[in-house]
């Protein structure tokens, strides 16, 4: 059970491509605290699927028609 699990992260490298960045954009980010959630797994970093999908969801912009402006 715990090996499927391990098999289901996804490494930086995977991370970049899935979202079409750089890994060193992607390493910037996670100092910053701006990617998706990261797990440390000792000096290894990995992201869970739904972490990456969920993050990937919330960066929807609202178009600007939708946008109330302060008058």
């Amino acid at each position: 059970m715990k090996h499927d699990l391990v098999k289901q992260l996804l490494n930086e490298h995977e991370v970049a491509r899935t979202c079409g960045i750089s890994v060193l954009t992607l390493r910037k980010w996670r100092s910053l605290r701006r990617g998706p959630r990261f797990l440390k797994i000792g000096s290894l970093v990995r992201y869970r699927p739904e972490d990456v999908t969920a993050w990937i969801d919330r960066q929807a912009a609202v178009p600007c028609e939708q946008v109330e402006v302060a008058r």
